[in-house]
């Protein structure tokens, strides 16, 4: 009893008050990255129930909303260049007017016979939006089992189709991880960290059966979900098909989460931090329809991070000196079991040179995901219909 007076007189109430903040926040903190993002090291899709014997026929479908050349020469080869034990075909859907361009895609056809390509033709005044065009694709594909991309990304390996075509053998919905392309200067690795630290969120529920969302450059799914629920949900978006769809057929032991360097996609970014924070805003208008556990998480996540560093901060300019020693150790402690979990968490999905710079990621996380919150008052008009 004459501890806690001693403390209490040393401190004061409010120091105390302090401290039980930061220990509190601590442990939420912990939680996170000791049992909720552990779930993404020790997931093994390998235990789960077969569902098929071998690796199906796949339909890769991608959309092309404009006349976009570097994608027939750079990444389009990738996705024909793919290792895969079953037959497979590309399903182009092309949105446009340039007859120019359409017959070059058609011209593909000769050296590709498993190229499938369709086209709507573009009307300004009747816009087609991307679940029209994929819709479009999936019902000229030939296979049952369907895989999203895009033209921003390209596979990791040859071996990206394998490894999510064996992936449909243990569930009728495929998710894998996409990454941003890595290249020079501190804003690509921001953007690099942010999109990883974003698919924590998802992942860690993914893997726990509570499956909420995919990334549309990399995802799949059996034509009889699909067409089982009459397609995409929220047709007054152009946003959705990636988690406002999933969350409709996903079920706890349909979905199956590829976690393989070889099975990822890359994106190419198109910019910087502005470029990232203003996708976060576009496609962040279809989280006011996830359901409020989703959230939650995340918040939680982000705020106890940041709350914690604000009382560190306190900590550090108000309180007697032992009391900042504890303080720096209390954030070195967390700070090591963060990028320990950071590091086997990059080296299952493949990101590279994560962690030399990391601590310039952690401390700006707070304020990044500040700045989306004050973007995100403004509702982004393209991301509707």
């Amino acid at each position: 009893m004459h501890f806690f007076e001693n403390i209490i007189s040393h401190y004061g109430w409010q120091g105390v008050a302090l401290g039980g903040a930061i220990l509190v926040l601590f442990f939420v903190q912990m939680y996170y990255y000791l049992i909720a993002y552990r779930r993404i090291n020790i997931y093994r899709n390998k235990r789960r129930k077969k569902v098929l014997e071998s690796e199906p026929p796949v339909s890769i479908v991608v959309t092309i909303f404009s006349e976009d050349y570097a994608y027939l020469d750079e990444r389009l080869p990738q996705l024909f260049a793919q290792e895969y034990g079953a037959t497979f075909e590309v399903v182009l859907v092309y949105v446009g007017c340039d007859s120019d361009y359409y017959e070059e895609l058609m011209r593909l056809r000769l050296s590709h016979p498993n190229l499938v390509v369709t086209k709507f033709d573009f009307n300004p005044r009747f816009p087609i939006s991307v679940k029209q065009a994929i819709n479009l694709g999936i019902k000229s594909s030939h296979n049952e089992h369907i895989i999203l991309s895009t033209t921003s990304a390209a596979p990791a390996s040859s071996q990206w189709l394998a490894m999510m075509g064996k992936a449909f053998v243990r569930g009728n919905i495929v998710l894998g991880y996409s990454s941003i392309e890595q290249q020079s200067g501190l804003g690509n690795y921001l953007v690099r960290m942010s999109n990883m630290h974003f698919s924590l969120y998802w992942l860690a529920q993914a893997v726990s059966g509570s499956t909420y969302r995919g990334i549309r450059h990399n995802i799949g799914f059996t034509k009889e979900l699909y067409f089982g629920v009459k397609g995409f949900t929220h047709l007054n978006m152009n946003i959705g098909e990636d988690d406002l769809f999933i969350q409709r057929i996903a079920e706890p032991n349909n979905v199956s989460v590829v976690l393989i360097p070889k099975g990822r996609m890359i994106e190419r970014p198109w910019g910087g931090l502005g470029w990232w924070l203003g996708r976060l805003r576009h496609y962040g208008q279809a989280w006011r329809y996830y359901p409020d556990w989703t959230l939650t998480a995340a918040r939680w996540d982000i705020c106890s991070q940041s709350l914690l560093f604000l009382a560190a901060l306190t900590a550090l300019i108000f309180m007697p000196l032992e009391f900042k020693l504890a303080t720096l150790g209390v954030l070195l402690l967390r700070y090591i079991f963060v990028l320990l979990r950071v590091r086997a968490i990059a080296k299952r999905v493949g990101e590279k040179s994560v962690l030399l710079r990391y601590f310039i990621f952690d401390l700006l996380n707070p304020v990044l995901m500040l700045s989306l919150g004050v973007i995100m008052l403004r509702k982004d008009s393209t991301a509707w219909k």
